[in-house]
């Protein structure tokens, strides 16, 4: 008698196809594709009204802001947080994939290759000063998650760190742009700072209880979930009083962080046992910031043809 020949359930060219798309989409998502405008968009619109024009350096600075940063952001947290991912309940749509352990290496790898050569010719396109800016927006995304580091579980720097995230590229494009430090640049910053640090500080509130349960500090752990929102709270109206300061066009964007404000409000007596329901208000967080960059887009637009 002769052996059977070993049966084939599936060709290696459909297999390997079908490895390659799985792949593709856990490193994609692990990048978080909607919040890839959150760092592309500062970076361009500073680089532009600080006197930039259409050229390489917007080219080159905005599609590394759009992409491969928020991969090395975000892919680099995936991978070194996969196991707190795996029981929260958040995980898995929108607000981040849960990257599957085979795809571990894979995202590292691409976030390295994808970050370095943009890094090389912006820091070639830019003096001394933009290299120092970019290389400190670079240094903040890694030391947010990476092992021993990890500034993300540091209750204050962990929302000063987020907030480096995406004020940084804003930083950057004006200084790459040759921006001069006048009040009404350096209000809409630390404008832009204050929103982007209550903003963390709410988004952790929701994570309190379960954060608490595996150990990881944050500020929402350390003051609790009601005096953390209502610190956001301050935030926000901190960034909307920066913003008043800064005249005539930049002052009427006050009235963008006193939305999120009024978004908050709502939760400012919420108790740590109820934490999860600032779930909601993330969640309009999310869809707010799509109106509200549509809305300070327009007031750009406007100011430019005025």
């Amino acid at each position: 008698m002769t052996a059977a020949a070993p049966e084939r359930t599936l060709d290696e060219p459909r297999r390997a196809r079908r490895d390659a798309w799985a792949g593709l989409r856990q490193v994609v998502g692990s990048s978080r594709p909607l919040s890839w405008i959150d760092t592309a968009y500062p970076f361009a619109a500073a680089y532009l009204l600080a006197g930039g024009g259409l050229d390489v350096r917007l080219v080159v600075g905005t599609l590394y802001f759009l992409v491969p940063y928020n991969l090395l952001m975000y892919g680099l947290n995936d991978v070194v947080d996969h196991a707190s991912d795996v029981a929260n309940p958040r995980k898995g749509g929108v607000e981040g994939v849960v990257l599957d352990t085979r795809w571990h290496r894979t995202t590292l790898v691409a976030a390295t290759v994808t970050n370095l050569p943009f890094v090389v010719v912006l820091l070639a396109l830019g003096g001394p000063a933009a290299g120092a800016v970019l290389a400190v927006c670079v240094a903040a995304v890694v030391a947010y998650s990476a092992p021993r580091l990890r500034f993300k579980e540091r209750p204050g720097l962990d929302s000063a760190t987020s907030a480096t995230h995406f004020v940084g590229p804003a930083v950057y494009g004006a200084v790459l742009a040759g921006a001069h430090a006048s009040w009404p640049v350096v209000a809409t910053l630390l404008a832009f700072f204050a929103w982007a640090c209550a903003s963390h500080a709410f988004g952790a509130v929701q994570d309190v209880t379960a954060d608490r349960g595996a150990g990881i500090g944050s500020v929402a752990t350390a003051l609790g979930a009601r005096r953390t929102v209502r610190l956001a709270m301050l935030g926000y109206a901190l960034a909307a009083l920066l913003l008043l300061t800064a005249g005539r066009p930049v002052a009427l964007a006050a009235v963008v962080p006193l939305a999120y404000l009024a978004s908050v409000a709502p939760f400012r007596h919420l108790s740590d046992e109820n934490c999860e329901d600032a779930h909601r208000g993330w969640r309009r967080f999310l869809w707010l910031n799509l109106l509200a960059g549509f809305a300070i887009t327009q007031g750009l637009i406007v100011s430019a043809m005025a």
